[in-house]
């Protein structure tokens, strides 16, 4: 008997100042619809917000997504550096009610294989209700990488507080769950 699993929904926001303003045409929001799209076997709505680099308009964009459209996952892209307009952490920390380390340690080890100046970057994970909060870098080849590098752990961390069950696509992604986590694969016909 195949098990079919609710829809879940997913948060993408861009944080930019120029591509708020129209100066140019976001990248950002398309590049994680493009790695999500070959990346999650799961059925998912994305729910998509583009923000200046101002904190609070990052933080009400964040609790929105959370708190009011039931995000289980939700992926800023963009003010994640050292440059004064960078907010996209303090945004997150402010709206979170615990910080998950490990995934800005990993995201920072994983871009550092690429450029050199992965240390400037800034990107944290939280927790919010039963949502996860993941900061990632702004430029399309540096969302992938980054992705492709933690992912592996994002869907049990959602099990874990409560969200939907998320499976990907075995070529794309591994999630790594417990034996005792893990549930037969629903039917994606």
């Amino acid at each position: 008997m195949s098990q079919t699993y609710p829809l879940a929904k997913i948060g993408l926001i861009t944080v930019s100042d120029r591509a708020f303003q129209g100066v140019y045409e976001d990248q950002g929001i398309p590049a994680l619809h493009t790695w999500l799209e070959t990346t999650l076997a799961t059925p998912y709505q994305a729910i998509t917000r583009l923000v200046p680099d101002e904190q609070a308009q990052i933080e009400a964009a964040l609790k929105q997504l959370v708190d009011e459209e039931s995000c289980c996952l939700v992926l800023t892209t963009g003010g994640t550096g050292p440059a004064p307009r960078d907010v996209t952490p303090e945004a997150t920390l402010a709206v979170a009610d615990r910080v998950l380390d490990g995934f800005g340690e990993q995201m920072r080890a994983v871009s550092l294989k690429y450029v050199p100046t992965a240390i400037l970057s800034r990107q944290v994970g939280v927790i919010r209700k039963q949502s996860l909060i993941l900061n990632l870098p702004g430029q399309p080849k540096a969302i992938k990488e980054t992705l492709d590098g933690v992912f592996a752990a994002v869907p049990y961390c959602i099990d874990l507080i409560g969200g939907p069950y998320l499976e990907t696509r075995p070529e794309a992604v591994q999630p790594f769950r417990p034996k005792s986590a893990q549930r037969p694969q629903p039917d994606t016909r």
